[in-house]
């Protein structure tokens, strides 16, 4: 049975996974997943007219206090992965209107190589942030 969320983490070593995700961001080695599995990834890009600058930006932007917890990847094969959620909040245009909205990010980090953005999109579901307060 895999585990629910992984929360024993400091923010020191958060801290540090969050830098090993921004390089390989910085240094256009992520992709974010897109395919017939992640349509709600594809609706949000859509929806909010997400650029792919912008949406490395978003992904620059994630804060240390953005940090929900890690989850045991459920692939086979793959279950050794920890993938790593953040929701930040960010301020997007639908239509014409502007509002922050909460955004959930899946992060799976490969070998500190590459990072393949599992989930990336509108919040839909309450989260706990494990080192801020933060209204979900």
């Amino acid at each position: 049975m895999i585990e629910p969320y992984i929360i024993d983490f400091t923010q020191e070593e958060v801290t540090d996974i969050l830098e090993r995700i921004k390089i390989c961001v910085t240094n256009d080695k992520f992709i974010i997943s897109q395919n017939e599995n992640r349509k709600e990834n594809i609706e949000f890009i859509a929806d909010y007219g997400l650029t792919e600058i912008e949406r490395k930006n978003i992904l620059l932007r994630v804060q240390v206090d953005d940090f929900c917890h890690g989850l045991r990847n459920e692939k086979p094969g793959f279950e050794h992965e920890v993938l790593y959620v953040f929701c930040p909040q960010e301020r997007l245009t639908y239509g014409h209107m502007t509002s922050y909205i909460d955004i959930y990010i899946k992060f799976n980090l490969i070998n500190d190589e590459q990072v393949v953005v599992v989930s990336f999109h509108k919040r839909n579901f309450p989260i706990d942030y494990l080192f801020a307060y933060k209204a979900s």
